[in-house]
């Protein structure tokens, strides 16, 4: 059941997974270590998210003068004009505004801005949000909000699961720096797994393995076993193979990933499908499937079949991707036949391999 959540997500129409606040502290965390002025002076945007119920808004709001941002903008989406959905949508920022208006809530999306010490308390943080009701109903993919993401430096948030390709190519498109959530199988995607091949998108660092938490309204009705109500009462669920996906630069993206020989892989590896048994060849394609990332050869000159997981240890200073299989894109584009899917002794490799090689020949 590894995706079930995500695809009884993507069945029902349902992408309200709200992001833990830890979460995304200890992503950007990264990025100021490596770089301390990555979001200085810069517009961030945080699509589709409403500080009532999402975190994004909260941390860069609290953290706008130690961040040294010029401007914050955060915009929420109204997906449906039904009344008994009106709960779902009200916020107290609305509730306790003059300028709440119950027709507007129901249809209008919304844009919360931050500039400046709107309180007097000579503090810049969530206390001085401003807001507004949108023209229309805060759709990423509208017009109104493709020029807020026009205005920004930077595009942060969970987009919905469902529309992941999507947001990305809604951000590429402009040339946008971004840091996103989204699944490992996006990996997969012709159109994510270019991007990752041309070095123009890459795993973030806070996130290698495993699953994580998402807060999800108290209104779903769902008997997951992967759902828990906290001490707070606050609906959690687990999702498998969550990954950030960015193009800001981090330093664990260039720490080399530390490897045996071949010879000592062979006689000491802890994989059974390694040790005293060596490296099986593809039927189909000149390369070796190497099962694991920590058993990739470091003295292997050839090309290698490795997990998707790789990516998450990935130098690029390091590692040159070829391709991906079953897709082959890159011998596709050169005008060769596609192949078949990899072969092992006349067996199907089951798993997605990212095909790669050492980018200086190893000695």
């Amino acid at each position: 059941m590894a995706n079930e959540n995500l695809f009884g997500a993507k069945k029902a129409k349902f992408d309200e997974f709200y992001t833990q606040y830890h979460d995304i502290e200890r992503e950007m965390n990264a990025y100021l270590d490596f770089d301390k002025n990555v979001f200085r002076d810069k517009t961030i945007l945080l699509p589709c998210d409403d500080p009532e119920w999402s975190n994004f808004t909260k941390y860069f709001a609290q953290n706008f003068e130690r961040l040294g941002l010029k401007k914050l903008i955060s915009t929420s989406y109204a997906p449906d004009s039904k009344p008994q959905q009106l709960n779902l949508q009200l916020t107290l920022f609305e509730t306790n505004s003059p300028k709440f208006d119950k027709k507007r809530a129901r249809s209008n999306g919304k844009i919360y801005t931050l500039t400046r010490d709107t309180t007097g308390d000579k503090k810049i943080n969530v206390e001085d949000l401003e807001w507004e009701y949108l023209k229309g109903d805060g759709d990423f993919r509208s017009a109104e909000v493709t020029v807020l993401r026009d205005e920004s430096d930077i595009v942060i948030t969970n987009p919905p699961f469902s529309l992941f390709r999507e947001f990305l190519e809604w951000i590429v498109i402009a040339d946008k720096k971004m840091v996103i959530l989204g699944n490992m199988n996006a990996i997969t995607y012709k159109e994510v797994f270019r991007l990752i091949k041309d070095n123009k998108l890459w795993l973030g660092e806070s996130i290698h393995s495993g699953d994580r938490e998402f807060e999800v309204p108290q209104s779903v009705d769902t008997h997951s076993p992967s759902l828990r109500i906290d001490e707070y009462g606050k609906k959690l669920i687990r999702v498998d193979g969550i990954r950030w996906f960015t193009n800001l630069d981090h330093g664990r993206r260039h720490q080399p990933l530390t490897l045996m020989s071949e010879a000592d892989n062979i006689m000491f590896s802890k994989h059974k499908q390694v040790k005293e048994i060596g490296y099986k060849h593809y039927d189909n394609y000149d390369a070796i499937e190497v099962p694991f990332t920590d058993a990739i050869p470091a003295d292997f000159a050839g090309v290698m079949g490795v997990p998707i997981s790789f990516l998450s240890k990935y130098n690029p200073d390091q590692f040159e991707i070829i391709d991906l299989n079953p897709h082959f894109f890159a011998m596709v584009e050169k005008g060769l036949a596609k192949p078949t899917q990899l072969k092992i002794q006349g067996q199907k490799d089951p798993y997605a391999r990212i095909i790669v090689r050492h980018k200086h020949t190893p000695r």
